[in-house]
């Protein structure tokens, strides 16, 4: 069972302190890879896999770490595993791994990953971090998730490559919204959700 600490570490991150909407980090990889929804979720999944495990690591090394070469030996780890995720999806998703482009290789500077593992991962044992890792990884993903179903269903009228508004509707008229996939829309969809988010959570608003 978790622990009231432990809880707090792992569910804060997917809303209260959500990495991306209430952080603001990792936005980049948020307007570049969410076109799509399946492209969206990969993402998130290689950040959560990543994330967690270099905490892990960092954390069972970090009473060993020389101060003035934390950063490299933390890129270095980063990397280590960027490197394996990227190998394991040109080997079972091929199509996913090219529609990612250099977006995975990019995980290495991805805001999100630094900050937890300097924040936490260099003073908090194994178990935590990782529970930390798991969290700020789910909490990004989350809104890759959401920002990806609106912009593919609304620009493509498509899910995970199906097809799910009716062709009833568009011969009706209805024309899918172009825009949707276009960068500067996911840009406006992040910022609808803080804007829902942010109205749902006084303590986050600014007096």
């Amino acid at each position: 069972m978790l622990s009231k600490k432990n809880k707090e570490v792992f569910f804060n991150p997917f809303s209260k302190n959500n990495p991306v909407i209430v952080q603001v980090l990792g936005i980049c990889s948020v307007l570049a890879v969410t076109a799509k929804l399946e492209p969206a979720i990969v993402m998130g999944i290689s950040v959560t896999a990543v994330l967690a495990f270099a905490n892990v690591i960092i954390s069972l090394i970090r009473n060993t770490i020389p101060t003035n070469i934390r950063i490299i030996v933390q890129l270095v780890v980063v990397a280590a595993l960027v490197i394996i995720v990227d190998q394991v999806l040109k080997a079972y998703n091929y199509e996913v791994s090219k529609a990612l482009s250099v977006f995975i290789g990019l995980i290495i500077t991805n805001c999100i990953l630094m900050g937890r593992l300097e924040a936490f991962a260099l003073s908090n044992g194994p178990w935590d971090s990782f529970l930390d890792g798991v969290g700020n990884g789910i909490g990004y993903a989350l809104i890759l998730i959401i920002v990806g179903f609106f912009r593919e269903l609304l620009g493509s009228g498509t899910l995970l490559g199906f097809q799910v508004i009716p062709q009833a509707l568009y011969d009706l008229g209805y024309q899918n919204n172009g825009l949707m996939i276009l960068p500067p829309m996911a840009l406006i969809t992040v910022a609808c959700i803080i804007w829902v988010h942010r109205s749902r959570n006084k303590d986050l608003q600014e007096n």
